[in-house]
């Protein structure tokens, strides 16, 4: 078995990465969707990510996707064009190997290489210990928690907003 390698997502991933996503949406509470997303929309959002200039990248291992993560507007007006949001999703089959915490630094890394000086998670779930544990071992700290802000799997859900300086964060004016 070879090595994992990140890369920049193309749309030839689309397929793996709605198959990565669309359990999530379907059976967890991490995405505040119902309804899987199909490969068109995925496509669609892929590309509106692309073109905003974020990052989307995947970890690829022996040819199959394991998990992708992306970058993108935390807010659209022009006063947060410095910070952004991330979204890390692993295969079930991969979890447990690093892989979301691979992702998750060269995203870091690509958005601080990119101006960026903040990084904030939205994560859906005070329950998802995972996603918390991942985003603590990548220099996330707890922001605060937006209790019973979703409705989801016919229960109330809240949301962890965890936040990361990138670069400079905040001690220094922006360029």
């Amino acid at each position: 078995m070879g090595a994992s390698v990140i890369r920049a997502a193309t749309p030839a991933d689309i397929p793996a990465i709605t198959a990565i996503y669309g359990p999530n949406v379907l059976n967890g509470r991490a995405s505040f969707e119902y309804e899987a997303p199909d490969e068109p929309e995925m496509a669609k959002r892929q590309a509106s990510i692309l073109s905003g200039g974020y990052p989307y990248i995947v970890s690829e291992r022996d040819g199959v996707i394991e998990g992708y993560a992306y970058a993108s507007a935390y807010r659209t007006r022009p006063g947060y064009r410095f910070a952004c949001e991330n979204s890390v999703y692993v295969s079930p089959d991969a979890q447990g190997r690093a892989v979301g915490k691979a992702l998750l630094n060269r995203l870091i890394d690509l958005t601080t290489e990119a101006g960026y000086r903040q990084m904030i998670a939205v994560i859906g779930n005070l329950g998802n210990h995972g996603s918390i544990a991942l985003h603590r071992a990548c220099g996330f700290t707890v922001v605060g928690v937006l209790p019973s802000i979703g409705w989801k799997l016919d229960t109330w859900v809240d949301c962890v907003l965890m936040q990361r300086p990138l670069g400079q964060g905040d001690r220094t004016k922006p360029v």
